[in-house]
């Protein structure tokens, strides 16, 4: 199979030496740990005695985990530490790729597994490559050899497992979840690479702000650092230099990568992040994230819709015009497109950002339909019911009803709501920019509606 490969099968190809291979391999490939010690960062699950050492040393059954679930940001070392699991003396590997691999793949591979265990004495690491990709049906085909113990499951994931993988599986195996790498990390990585003979072998130095430059742009992966100095690297041999400079670093990579998913954690984190921010009033952070949004490419109507309910969720009241301005903003996107229309959403976005803050109205309605939903709200007072049917007057429809603009100030002193609500406020307006005034004018009106009870 072209999706499967295993480390004995790599082993037996007659083209060249592994170790030869590994000279011509990508930087990222070469400096990929042999061992946990080796790996970068993740030190929450390195500890002695904990699960992943324990499943590395080769430890089965109460001991240790059978099978585990890696989620992380893209280049954190899921795929390195499936590798070093599969190091055990009498471990075999299979990788498969979720992209290409079907049921078909995976039986296959679990009945060599069975076979390979009894026969060989094999235990088989399968690791498999974005298992969100793979439906239900798919992920209920490993099923079998987890629960069974034919392989040891090495399963990565850049989306929430919780979302993207079944239960059975998700219970059957130990969640490990991978962090971001820091600066840190990923500038001893740097070193390491340069010094290292199976990295750049001392061959070249490398400026400080070109370090600066290769951890801007590599959005906190690893393999990206890798390839952006090994890049770096080959554009200051080509000017016959063992410095690596800035321009070069910039010649490498000149824009930093954005990890954003449209269907995944980073689109729902970062929009989760922008509508706090326009909430706590922070606009220089809400502008950040409507930044990064708009440079991952996410769709500029998503965000417009999303404004117009922060501008009646956040401020309502307390500016009503901050309504008015997102409803133009996200007409204006329709109108125009990008990149123009990031005009619009930046106006708007400043706009609830700075604009004093209030729930107060969409509070009141939860309250309301609270109470509707418990039962509350009898009859409808006989004078506000429908009176322009015949027979309406029979019925007492419409007696007695005051007209609010034949009354002093257009307001009208009757009853409104049903019996069992009178006197219940639900909106408690705040003392938030335009919603003061109405503060003060609606405790007027309340005292003149209720003036007949």
């Amino acid at each position: 199979m072209s999706d499967l490969f295993t480390a004995e099968e790599h082993d037996d190809e007659p083209s060249a030496p592994k170790s030869a291979r590994r000279r011509h391999a990508p930087l990222a490939v070469r400096m990929r740990p042999q061992t946990l010690d080796e790996v970068v960062g993740q030190q929450h699950l390195l500890s002695e005695g904990s699960p992943l050492r324990v499943l590395v040393q080769g430890s089965s059954g109460p001991a240790g985990p059978s099978s585990v679930i890696l989620y992380g940001p893209p280049g954190t070392g899921k795929t390195t530490v499936a590798h070093v699991i599969a190091r055990g003396g009498t471990r075999k590997f299979v990788e498969l790729s979720a992209i290409r691999a079907g049921v078909k793949d995976v039986r296959r591979v679990m009945d060599q597994a069975l076979e390979d265990r009894d026969l060989r004495g094999l235990t088989t690491v399968l690791f498999l490559d974005e298992i969100h990709r793979f439906n239900k049906a798919q992920q209920d085909a490993l099923l079998p050899g987890v629960e069974n113990g034919w392989v040891i499951l090495v399963a990565a994931t850049t989306e929430n497992p919780s979302f993207s993988v079944v239960a059975p599986l998700l219970s059957r195996s130990l969640l490990l979840t991978l962090t971001s790498l820091t600066r840190e990390d990923l500038s001893g990585l740097i070193d390491r690479a340069l010094a290292a003979e199976h990295g750049l072998d001392g061959s070249f130095s490398l400026e400080d702000a070109a370090r600066e430059h290769i951890l801007r742009v590599s959005g906190g992966d690893a393999r990206r650092v890798l390839t952006t100095l090994e890049a770096a690297a080959a554009v200051a041999a080509g000017r016959d230099s063992d410095t690596v400079t800035t321009a070069d670093a910039e010649q490498a990579a000149d824009f930093a990568v954005q990890r954003y998913d449209k269907d995944g954690d980073q689109h729902y984190d970062i929009i989760s992040a922008f509508i706090k921010s326009l909430r706590g009033s922070d606009v220089d952070a809400a502008l950040h994230y409507l930044a990064r949004m708009i440079v991952a490419g996410e769709d500029p109507r998503f965000i417009a819709r999303r404004l117009i309910i922060a501008a009646g969720e956040e401020v309502a009241m307390a500016d009503p015009t901050a309504l008015q301005s997102a409803v133009a903003a996200a007409e204006a996107v329709q109108l125009i497109g990008m990149p123009e229309a990031r005009i619009l959403l930046a106006q708007a976005t400043v706009h609830i950002a700075t604009a004093p803050k209030s729930n107060a109205s969409y509070k009141a309605l939860d309250a309301a339909i609270a109470d509707v939903r418990s039962g509350k709200g009898g009859p409808v007072p006989p004078h506000l019911r429908d009176a322009h049917y015949s027979g309406a007057q029979r019925l007492g429809h419409g007696k007695d009803y005051a007209y609010a603009h034949d009354q002093p100030h257009h307001v009208a002193a009757q009853q409104y709501p049903p019996d069992d609500l009178m006197g219940v406020d639900y909106y408690s307006p705040t003392q938030n920019g335009n919603e003061r005034a109405v503060a003060e004018r609606l405790q007027r009106l309340r005292g003149i509606i209720r003036e007949h009870s």
